[in-house]
């Protein structure tokens, strides 16, 4: 890598490790793009060298989260087929997902409030919420396929743990005291999301 590109890549780290710090602090809607050259240290005509505006920015931002991810599952240990209706399989799935937010909170607090806003389209919100679930519902496809009956369609089913999840992170991790530990909250996801996918047991028949 030459002189030039290898400066090019620590402006534009930290252009990003500035955005991130500022986001939790102060918002992704407060914070300016002069405050985060200004955070990195680099003239605010530097910026624009790596990205069209602040929303480019928080997309790059949101695609280090998606490779964390990726790198994240990798990692863990689990059965090619993935059958997230077994308790230590769906368990390993939130726990990644969970420490991804936990280590990106500020691409999750950058996400929130810009979809607040509205984007640039009605509909940004959801198709944002689909993008950034599609592992979940490639996992809960495969299980549809391997004929087990699923309480949705896995889109909206992975919308929905990823949209629970996300909501819960922004909830407790932001807090210096979290209310509860993360074993905990992972414990009750685990259970609550368990029972769903495998389906309600069937009433036995009645006497009557």
């Amino acid at each position: 890598m030459g002189v030039r590109r290898a400066r090019a890549a620590e402006t534009e780290l930290a252009l990003k490790e500035a955005a991130r710090r500022l986001f939790v602090e102060r918002g992704y809607l407060n914070t300016k793009i002069s405050d985060i050259t200004a955070a990195a240290g680099r003239a605010t005509g530097s910026f624009y060298d790596h990205f069209a505006g602040k929303e480019e920015l928080l997309a790059a931002l949101l695609a280090d989260l998606r490779g964390a991810a990726s790198a994240e599952m990798r990692r863990s240990e689990h059965p090619r087929d993935h059958d997230l209706t077994d308790r230590d399989q769906l368990h390993d799935h939130l726990a990644v997902a969970w420490r991804v937010m936990r280590e990106n909170l500020p691409v999750v607090v950058a996400l929130h409030e810009a979809s607040l806003t509205g984007g640039h389209a009605p509909d940004q919100a959801w198709r944002s919420l689909v993008t950034e679930t599609d592992m979940l519902r490639d996992h809960l496809e495969y299980l549809r396929e391997s004929g087990h009956e699923l309480p949705g369609d896995p889109i909206l089913l992975a919308a929905a743990m990823g949209g629970l999840l996300s909501t819960l992170a922004l909830a407790l991790l932001r807090s210096p005291t979290p209310a509860y530990s993360d074993a905990e909250v992972l414990d009750t996801l685990t259970t609550l999301l368990l029972n769903g996918l495998r389906g309600a047991p069937t009433d036995p028949p009645s006497d009557a």
